[in-house]
């Protein structure tokens, strides 16, 4: 079975991701079978670089996301900065 989940790269305490395409039974940093956008949330605000066409394919041939690249590709991404300077609910 495939899944599209977050490889991570980049040095110690400097990560950044991959989206890829690979076997659920592969290891995270594993093989893949092909990348298909990047994810960094060390910048401000944090970057994803998708290629939505690829993605559409790959759900159609059955491979299913992780829940962090649902969220990832549903665009709920959000930065430190934004959500501190956000007002809460409630808050007078």
């Amino acid at each position: 079975m495939l899944a599209i989940r977050l490889s991570r790269f980049g040095a110690k305490k400097q990560a950044h991701y991959r989206l890829v395409v690979c076997e659920t039974r592969q290891a995270t940093e594993g093989s893949f079978v092909e990348i298909v956008g990047h994810y960094n949330p060390r910048t401000v605000p944090a970057t994803v670089t998708v290629n939505h066409e690829r993605i559409a394919h790959w759900i159609k041939a059955g491979a299913r996301p992780s829940q962090t690249v649902r969220t990832l590709l549903a665009g709920h991404v959000t930065s430190a900065p934004e959500a501190a300077g956000t007002p809460q609910a409630g808050a007078q």
